[in-house]
């Protein structure tokens, strides 16, 4: 059984508005997650999945387009995006626009390209008919290699672009960061996300018991991913204080694109999460994609409310009878999430949080012996029995044979059953819920592989 997986490469495809950014998205990703049309700047929040490249799964994100704001010049932003990828990016996939051939912006991109030591793949698209091969030659004046001809809209040469750009990655087992000793003692690695300015870097201070990390009642102070090493009644942790994630079609300067790159990097490499929400301002949207992010990465969490004693007495009542209801309606998908109420202005409650990471980082390095997942299975299916698998005018019975656990962190499954693919998205989550249940999975995300026993396999 595998422990905890190694952080995934980051791929960030980025180029000018309307070059074919999302068509090509969506292609890798087989979906159409990413909404199309000819209008220059249309994607506005950064899309991000999981892709199977050849041997590797890397992560792809689908920036938005050089959408320069109304006081900013095009230069700045074709900057802007250039840093950013190269501040928290393993490899670029750069767009240009084969019709609309090269443009004096894209010259100051290459240059800053140049100087970074990631691989960088020139995908010049709309290359859709041998005929328009010869539009590639102006592109190889960039002086960045390799050049490839792609078309996102009917798939020509996609696919052998992206491959050769993970081939160019350094391997698996590569040193993630050379120079950096390996810790002494493990620790739980524990990532405190959130919006900007809902306390991270004051929750951190409050944990140290000093001021090492800067705060301001500025939005956006931290820039970068910080590590501190903390020691604890309850054990010995590395906390990372994450910039803040604000929605992408407000992130204005590259340092904030760059800073999204970054908290995403140290929301993959942690065991832990601790969403931080400001409960004045209430539980928005932007606090739930964060915390579904989380998730989707496989990581435990904990949704942690900050400045709770602003909210308290009387006079508050209504503001905290609001939030309660907001996150009983909003948080139903993920009801099984903990949630802790704080001040770290004043310390109440922070000094309960080392115990929660202690046991969500349990949780999620659970092994489960393989007799007792069966018992659980059959438990399971003599409760509640799936729906039966529809075969054209015939209907059977859907049986579960065993189960076993294949990964920790997340924990994973293989169950194995006569129809994996006819089992209804709601027997999953009943078998999510009720593994959670039985094993105290309380805010840990769970992978069920549902398999047909003796053929192929049927992923989630």
């Amino acid at each position: 059984m595998r422990g905890l997986p190694k952080p995934l490469p980051i791929i960030a495809i980025v180029g000018r508005p309307n070059v074919g950014k999302s068509t090509l998205f969506n292609r890798f990703t087989g979906g159409r997650r990413v909404l199309v049309e000819d209008t220059p700047g249309l994607t506005r929040d950064r899309i991000i999945e999981e892709v199977e490249v050849g041997p590797r799964r890397v992560l792809l994100v689908d920036t938005a387009g050089l959408d320069p704001d109304p006081e900013s010049a095009i230069d700045r932003a074709v900057q802007g995006q250039a840093r950013a990828a190269l501040e928290g990016a393993d490899a670029v996939l750069w767009i240009v626009d084969g019709q609309a051939g090269l443009l004096p912006q894209e010259q100051e991109m290459a240059r800053l390209l140049r100087r970074s030591d990631r691989p960088v793949m020139v995908a010049v698209n709309k290359i859709d008919a041998p005929v328009h091969l010869p539009r590639l030659a102006e592109f190889h004046a960039l002086g960045l290699e390799p050049v490839r001809a792609v078309s996102g809209e009917h798939g020509t040469g996609a696919w052998d672009a992206l491959e050769e750009l993970v081939a160019a990655l350094p391997p698996d087992d590569a040193v993630e960061e050379e120079g950096v000793e390996p810790e002494a003692e493990p620790s739980l690695r524990v990532a405190i996300a959130g919006r900007p300015n809902v306390g991270k870097s004051s929750l951190l201070n409050r944990l140290l018991g000093e001021e090492r990390v800067v705060v301001s009642e500025v939005p956006g102070t931290t820039r970068d991913s910080i590590d501190i090493r903390v020691e604890t009644e309850a054990g010995v942790f590395t906390f990372v204080d994450t910039a803040g994630l604000r929605r992408a079609g407000r992130r204005t300067e590259h340092l904030e694109r760059g800073s999204a790159f970054m908290s995403l990097r140290a929301i993959e490499r942690a065991d832990v999460a601790l969403v931080l929400v400001d409960a004045v301002e209430g539980f928005t949207d932007q606090d739930f994609r964060v915390l579904s992010l989380v998730r989707e990465r496989g990581c435990a969490a904990a949704l942690i409310i900050n400045k709770w004693d602003e909210i308290e007495g009387e006079d508050h009542e209504d503001t905290r009878k609001r939030l309660e209801d907001e996150l009983a309606r909003r948080l139903a998908p993920l009801r099984d999430v903990p949630i802790a109420r704080i001040s770290a202005k004043t310390g109440k409650g922070v000094r309960r949080l080392p115990r929660l990471v202690l046991r969500l980082g349990k949780a999620a390095s659970i092994e489960i012996p393989t007799p007792e997942l069966n018992r659980w299975l059959q438990d399971c299916v003599g409760r509640h029995e799936p729906a039966m698998a529809q075969r054209g005018a015939r209907r059977r019975p859907i049986k579960f044979f065993y189960a076993t656990q294949v990964a920790s962190r997340p924990p994973t499954l293989a169950i194995f059953c006569t129809e994996p693919r006819a089992v209804q998205p709601s027997y999953r989550r009943f078998l999510e819920n009720r593994l959670r249940e039985q094993f105290d999975l309380a805010g840990v995300p769970v992978r069920l592989r549902l398999r047909k026993r003796g053929g192929d396999r049927s992923r989630r």
